[in-house]
């Protein structure tokens, strides 16, 4: 398996993620070749947390341009997580 911290890259942090984790769902930045099960195993051994659901979105790379250059945004891919009603992920409960 692969270090739990290469999976999650990072967490998403905007109103709409916020209003999530008040219904235990909380997004995060994954590694693009990553399952689902990898998701959850590495969210539960981070957080110490029972994982219900994950939800993946592939997100698509946008056409950006500077000057006369254009190109587009590397591709993303985002996990929605459900975790247990007993259980919360401290991270987005501290900063609301």
């Amino acid at each position: 398996m692969k270090d739990p911290r290469d999976i999650i890259l990072s967490p998403i942090v905007s109103e709409k993620s916020y209003a999530a984790a008040q219904h235990k769902q909380y997004s995060f930045l994954i590694d693009t070749r990553v399952d689902k099960g990898e998701v959850k195993k590495a969210i539960e051994k981070i957080f110490n947390v029972k994982v219900l659901r994950v939800n993946t979105i592939n997100v698509k790379p946008k056409p950006k341009r500077l000057g006369k250059t254009s190109g587009y945004s590397s591709k993303k891919k985002k996990a929605i997580v459900t975790v247990s009603a007993k259980d919360k992920i401290d991270f987005f409960e501290s900063t609301v």
